[in-house]
């Protein structure tokens, strides 16, 4: 932090207390070392503190002169009667007033350290809470760009039944041939297991030509379960078929889930 938020911390009044531990009291010193500004307000927080201790502490009755005073002209040893001492409640009070004000000092710098905290943690929430609704927005945005995407007139919709594997299995192509792009509408095919994916392939039927389109990944995770894939093939239909994590170079025609022709219109 700068030397003016450092001094607003409340830290200098804690150094000046003796409240801080020893690797607290290093690092005060040497930022007054660096800075004159601080070494400044350490001086002013300790005069301000002695200030206000001798209004309301003053000096010892007897001083030391008086003292050797005393002794210089009472030769004889005398057996004196021990009275009873005053006690000055003044001293006491002026160091009870030091402490208060130490007291104080410290509650003043961990209600802001606590008040800085609070702040961070509303900055961290409001962070994440922008990033929540951009990432709406976008994920609202792809939505509808889809959506107006497959509505095309051009589009061609290929439905794609279910097979001897999974009859209940369903999925769509839509295939734009301008753009060169297919959309698969997964939503019909159940979850793969672990260790497998989804795999599309563009088929010629005569002879059976298969060619891989691509992988439907993170399949799970895919809420819509709308995966875009590029086909520039002459395709006469399209097929899924569940192969090994990664894919593979030919169809398992016994995981083939579902198929579909492209109509001669």
């Amino acid at each position: 932090m700068d030397v003016k938020e450092y001094i607003a911390s409340g830290i200098l009044e804690l150094y000046v207390a003796g409240l801080l531990s020893e690797k607290e009291n290093l690092e005060v010193q040497e930022r007054a070392l660096e800075s004159a500004e601080i070494q400044s307000e350490i001086e002013a927080i300790e005069g301000s503190i002695l200030a206000l201790s001798k209004t309301v502490s003053p000096g010892l009755p007897l001083g030391f002169n008086i003292v050797k005073q005393k002794i210089d002209v009472d030769k004889e040893i005398k057996v004196v009667d021990l009275k009873k001492r005053d006690v000055n409640w003044s001293w006491y009070l002026g160091w009870a007033a030091s402490l208060l004000l130490a007291i104080g000092f410290y509650w003043m710098y961990t209600q802001n350290q606590e008040l800085k905290s609070k702040i961070q943690v509303a900055e961290e929430e409001n962070a994440q809470l922008e990033q929540q609704i951009a990432d709406s927005d976008a994920s609202l945005e792809k939505s509808e760009e889809l959506l107006n995407t497959i509505r095309d007139k051009d589009i061609a919709v290929i439905s794609l039944g279910g097979q001897a594997v999974s009859p209940t299995s369903y999925a769509k192509a839509y295939w734009n041939k301008s753009e060169q792009q297919v959309f698969i509408d997964a939503q019909g095919l159940p979850e793969p297991p672990d260790g497998f994916v989804y795999q599309v392939w563009s088929l010629k039927l005569s002879p059976l030509t298969p060619t891989s389109l691509g992988l439907l990944e993170d399949f799970a995770s895919d809420e819509n379960k709308i995966f875009t894939l590029t086909n520039t093939n002459e395709s006469e239909a399209f097929g899924i078929t569940l192969e090994p994590a990664g894919g593979s170079e030919s169809p398992n025609l016994e995981q083939l889930y579902t198929l579909g022709a492209v109509s001669a219109s």
